[in-house]
């Protein structure tokens, strides 16, 4: 799998019963598609309100229903997932994912220690090491704003930006597409690269997230949703006790600053290891290095996906009271799994409830951290010509 380029020239298949979208052009829309999952079923809805503005321009939140008791609230600033409401396995709906209750939330929180509540973000997904890398024997330089390394696209990334948006009805779905184009030479990165983000919610309570890219010049990209999950709700203490699988036999352990060392290190017989379904805090305090320097979980694992080039199970997290369930299944080559390690009880959640450490975890499908700069890591090359796809499944049930 290494060196394996995952640009490819056209979208991947998603998963059987998930129809790709066609455009509408109008707000407050509600899908008209056929339901496939029984007579009495509720279509799914897409609606919109006004939700603030950055810098004169208008933000507004999408809300998607699926019919079936999930809700998921959409910010057009950052792409942000800002709410995931789903029933637990008595019917009783929380939601599932950390965020702020207004837009003067996210803004007031975009210093060196933002959470990235739900973001999109981008350019460049995860760490470039000391904010630089080599494309075609000319160097870049990106801002360092994590630990001497560049972290998330930089001081300015794709999470700080509003995207346009277009509401998305399909047969049985509903959907929100999100472009923006960042200009060439934007926070250090070549090309311009115009960037579309679609979320995608079904009947069956899935939600599809399809990354696509274009670019005029030779350039990096890495994309990923950065939603915080606790599947007690966000309200609760934390997530210890909840249950996590990775489909990862080996993960990518990384330096003092939290760099890949370019070694694929067995999970087997360390605290990584969540080849079954483990409690997130079962090893956590651990006397691990790997666990010291980051304190807590905040690594890459290499998903085992062989040939398989679409897309497979990475994850599935349960939470034995409530039973709720999320299988994360995507197209990419790695799942970075973080637990909130440096929430330190500074935000205030959308219930009120203050984050601490540990209050969620995050599930964040993607290529390597700081692959420019290691050859032997699946490339985030794009070039001119090239379309970068990507797909991740977030799939919420009961059990």
């Amino acid at each position: 799998m290494r060196g394996r380029t995952l640009l490819r020239l056209a979208a991947i298949a998603g998963i059987a019963g998930l129809a790709a979208c066609s455009s509408t052009a109008t707000k407050n829309t509600v899908s008209e598609g056929n339901t496939s999952t029984s007579a009495a079923a509720t279509p799914p809805t897409i609606s919109s309100e006004p939700f603030g503005q950055v810098g004169g321009t208008a933000v507004d939140r999408y809300t998607l229903t699926s019919g079936h008791g999930m809700r998921v609230r959409i910010l057009t600033y950052g792409g942000i997932v800002q709410s995931i409401e789903v029933p637990d396995k008595s019917g009783r709906t929380d939601d599932v994912v950390l965020g702020f209750p207004t837009l003067d939330g996210y803004l007031a929180n975009n210093g060196s220690g933002k959470p990235y509540f739900g973001a999109t973000v981008g350019r460049y997904a995860n760490r470039i090491a000391k904010g630089a890398f080599t494309l075609n024997g000319t160097e870049y330089h990106v801002p360092v704003n994590n630990n001497g390394n560049s972290l998330h696209g930089g001081t300015d990334g794709f999470d700080q930006k509003v995207w346009q948006a277009s509401p998305q009805n399909g047969n049985g779905t509903v959907g929100l597409k999100l472009q923006y184009v960042s200009p060439a030479g934007e926070m250090g990165y070549p090309g311009t690269l115009t960037t579309t983000v679609t979320y995608t919610l079904d009947q069956q309570n899935r939600l599809r997230i399809d990354y696509g890219a274009t670019t005029d010049a030779p350039t990096v990209i890495n994309l990923t949703n950065h939603s915080y999950f606790n599947l007690a709700g966000e309200s609760t203490l934390g997530i210890y006790d909840q249950k996590l699988t990775l489909n990862a036999d080996t993960y990518t352990p990384t330096d003092a600053t939290q760099i890949p060392t370019g070694q694929f290190v067995p999970v087997k017989g360390t605290p990584m290891d969540f080849t079954t379904p483990t409690a997130i805090g079962a090893h956590i305090a651990a006397n691990d290095p790997q666990l010291l320097l980051a304190q807590g979980y905040d690594h890459n694992w290499v998903i085992n996906r062989g040939d398989n080039t679409g897309l497979v199970q990475a994850a599935k997290a349960q939470d034995p009271q409530s039973g709720r369930t999320l299988t994360v299944s995507t197209t990419e080559p790695g799942v970075q799994f973080y637990t909130a390690n440096f929430l330190t009880g500074t935000f205030t959640g959308t219930s009120g409830h203050v984050y601490r450490q540990g209050a969620g975890f995050t599930l964040e499908t993607q290529h390597y951290p700081d692959s420019p700069n290691h050859p032997d890591f699946p490339t985030t090359t794009l070039n001119p010509g090239q379309t970068f796809s990507s797909t991740t499944v977030f799939a919420f049930g009961t059990e």
